[in-house]
């Protein structure tokens, strides 16, 4: 069997008297182990995790969107957006057309080798994640997920009061 080394952990992996903000450490560093597992994981695959994103995007709205709007579904800049497009587009995974009398804006849609690449990487990206998440039981990851849509209430209400 292999040798599993550990994420390190700071203060020796104790919740101790500041625990907000341990919380908040460990959060970061299991998310950032996982995203740094994923991008492994589809660079062996030829294909990126903000492309995956892309392309998972358009996968849930087959009718198109468009650059604005997925730049913000993906929360990225229009430029960002632009410049994964254009490759997705080289590539013959998306394809790009201006909506009838509008030539200054962009409605992007999977083709159908980009709707079959993106099919074969989500089985594969589920996969991923479930041997990840493979140490925790049902019960146990139904209760991070209560817990992280707290959190998830408790930030926008946070944020609602700094606005005001």
């Amino acid at each position: 069997m292999k040798h599993v080394v550990p994420i390190p952990e700071k203060h020796e992996g104790k919740l101790g008297d500041k625990s907000s903000v341990r919380v908040w450490l460990r959060l970061l560093s299991v998310t950032q182990a996982i995203e740094k597992e994923l991008q492994r994981r589809f660079a062996e695959r030829g294909m990126t995790l903000p492309r995956f994103d892309v392309l998972a995007a358009l996968d849930r709205n087959p009718e198109g969107m468009t650059m604005g709007a997925l730049a913000g579904a993906l929360l990225v800049s229009n430029g960002n957006v632009t410049h994964l497009a254009k490759t997705l587009v080289r590539d013959g995974l998306i394809e790009m057309r201006h909506p009838p009398g509008d030539r200054r804006s962009s409605i992007v849609t999977l083709t159908e080798a980009g709707r079959e690449q993106f099919r074969k990487l989500a089985r594969a990206h589920s996969e991923w994640i479930d041997q990840m998440l493979s140490g925790l039981d049902f019960t146990q990851r139904e209760r991070l997920y209560v817990a992280l849509g707290t959190m998830k209430m408790t930030i926008a209400r946070a944020s609602q009061r700094r606005a005001k």
